[in-house]
């Protein structure tokens, strides 16, 4: 079965998003250049390999749509991205065009949609930032796997990853040179 996987890059105070909703703090993506050997890129692109689908929040999306489908900057990591199947869950959006790429899916019932995806036969999913909706998910015991990109920042305020209870079980923990650490948890009960 497919696994629903949740990628954030967070503070090491655990925010996911500044008070004003940047990601200033967000360090280390060496896209723009032809490394090859950069074992942190490596470790990025497994991933966006292991994936097929991209589950985004409404406001993720909207902030994503005018950027990804156009950076070309991003280079292999960027045309991966862009290639993958993209569902966006809103309960207002009747389509999600994604530039040239196919458009998005959109659904109003992200449960039973990551429920009927996680049947289907392919690679994991993943919930692309969207904090509110990891929120949901979470509660409905739909995610398999929390990663978290922890960046070599404090914000003090803004919006954190986690605000409530959570028992997570450590199954990766990786550092790289350019002070981001890799934490993968699978998450218990």
């Amino acid at each position: 079965m497919r696994k629903l996987i949740v990628q954030q890059w967070v503070t090491v105070d655990n925010i996911a998003a500044e008070e004003d909703g940047g990601l200033s703090f967000v360090s280390g993506e060496p896209f723009d250049d032809e490394t090859t050997d950069d074992p942190f890129k490596n470790s990025l692109m497994s991933f966006v390999d292991s994936v097929d689908t991209m589950v985004l929040g409404a406001t993720t999306y909207h902030m994503s749509t005018g950027y990804w489908p156009y950076a070309v900057e991003q280079g292999e990591y960027g045309e991966k991205l862009n290639n993958l199947a993209k569902v966006v869950v809103s309960s207002k959006l009747i389509d999600a065009p994604w530039g040239d790429f196919p458009a998005a899916t959109v659904t109003r019932d992200p449960v039973a949609t990551i429920r009927g995806l996680k049947e289907q036969s392919g690679r994991d999913i993943w919930l692309w930032g969207s904090l509110t909706l990891m929120r949901s998910l979470l509660g409905a015991g739909v995610v398999d796997e929390v990663r978290m990109l922890v960046c070599p920042a404090s914000r003090g305020k803004g919006t954190r990853a986690f605000e409530d209870r959570r028992d997570l079980r450590l199954i990766e923990a990786t550092s790289f040179d350019n002070g981001v650490v890799l934490l993968r948890y699978e998450i218990k009960g």
